[in-house]
């Protein structure tokens, strides 16, 4: 048996997170390795080289530190770690602003169940996965 891919995921939402981490902790092979509220305490996370993740999954509009600033520093500091964007935000401008950051991925809050497992296998195989349901401008 393989080791779990391991993923820290950051969402100032106090009732969406633990939905998230629960059912990110569901996921075949996978382990949550830590969680945040905000972009400074995911930087926090990952200077604990204990947890040794291989995916930040983030959301965009945080306070502190949004997701952003937070990927650009996240990919700066640990260039081999995937970022996944979760949010609610569908507008290109959310969009081409994760992908210029760095963001591997991007989906949407609402289609969570039916697309986070999908996004993080294409991410972790070496591949983007950018939603269909994002304005058409943003997945370019």
């Amino acid at each position: 048996m393989s080791a779990p891919y391991r993923i820290i995921l950051a969402d100032d939402d106090t009732q969406f997170r633990p939905l998230l981490k629960r059912f990110l902790a569901n996921g075949p092979g996978l382990e949550v390795a830590g969680d945040a509220a905000d972009g400074a305490e995911t930087l926090a996370l990952l200077s604990d080289l204990r947890l040794a993740p291989q995916m930040a999954v983030l959301d965009i509009s945080m306070p502190n530190m949004g997701g952003i600033e937070t990927i650009s520093r996240v990919k700066a500091a640990f260039p081999g770690l995937k970022v996944l964007i979760v949010s609610v935000h569908r507008e290109s401008e959310y969009v081409r602003e994760a992908r210029s950051a760095g963001a591997d991925g991007y989906i949407l809050k609402e289609n969570v169940s039916t697309e986070l497992f999908p996004a993080i296998e294409k991410i972790r195989s070496g591949g983007v996965y950018f939603s269909m349901h994002l304005d058409a401008a943003g997945r370019r």
